[in-house]
Formats: C-alpha cells, structure tokens, sequence
C-alpha cells in the first residue's frame, strides 16, 4: 500500500474562494437563472422596505453533528462586521455597518437596515456561516493572528 505525503498546491487568486465554498455555508445562494435562492434560508419576507426576516431550515447539522441555529447566524454576521471590507472582490457584498441582525427564535432571525437595500438577499450570500469553533480558533485569522488578511 502506497504511504507518503501528497502536497496540494492551487496557484489560482480565487484560491480563497474554494476554501470558503466548501467550509462554509451562505444563508441565500444564486440559483441557474441568477435569482437568489434560499440555501439555510427556507423562506425571506420583507416585513418593512428596512425589515427583513429569514426562516431558517431546520435539520441542518454543522460536521460535529451540532445543530445549526439563528444563534450561529448571529455569530457569523457579527463576526463578518469586524472586517472594515469583508469582501475583497467587491465592497458592494458588504452589509452596512448599522445593520442589526436580531435572533427571534431558533429558526427566525430579522435582519434590520438603516435604508432600503434592494441588493441585501444577494449581499447575504457572502455572509458566511460556520461554527463557533471557526470563529474562536481561526475566524479568518482574527482570533489566531490578529488579522484578517487571511494568513489562516
């Protein structure tokens, strides 16, 4: 039986990209037609043009066999509003700074901005959910390096 180290290297900038995609889940996704789909939201309503309330599936378990709920979306949101510019491909996935992401239940969170965004269903797909483990050890580098440059 073969025995060794392989050695994977991607050369690609959009390595960063890969990584996200297959660590980490996005509350809405784009779906083949380009509409926004939900993928842990399994309904979005406006509640008010300045309100918006995601059901969130349930079921969904994180690796660990740990359930998902509203209160790691709420981790991962208010970790995501540290960085100054969390989407280096473009500043216009970035939530508002004076957006509030308010948990209702386990499943229901309401998300609050401070105008009318009619682009906030697709800035939720680079809100980037995971488990608290990732945010207290790595967290994109924050809580391993001080940084988010991605050193991680």
């Amino acid at each position: 039986m073969p025995t060794g180290t392989i050695f994977v290297f991607d050369p690609s900038p959009f390595n960063w990209l890969y990584v996200v995609f297959n660590t980490m889940e996005e509350i809405t996704r784009a779906g083949r037609d380009g509409r926004m789909i939900g993928a842990l939201a399994e309904e979005a309503v406006w509640l008010s043009d300045r309100t918006l309330e995601l059901k969130l599936h349930k079921g969904v378990l994180f690796h660990n066999n740990q359930p998902f709920t509203a209160h790691h979306l709420l981790q991962s949101f208010l970790e995501m509003q540290r960085f100054d510019a969390p989407h280096p491909p473009g500043t216009w996935l970035n939530l508002p700074k004076e957006t509030v992401c308010e948990v209702i239940d386990d499943h229901t969170v309401r998300f609050h901005f401070p105008k009318p965004d009619g682009l906030a269903l697709g800035k939720m797909r680079g809100l980037h959910i995971s488990h608290e483990r990732f945010w207290r050890e790595l967290g994109f580098g924050y809580a391993k390096i001080g940084t988010g440059e991605g050193h991680w």
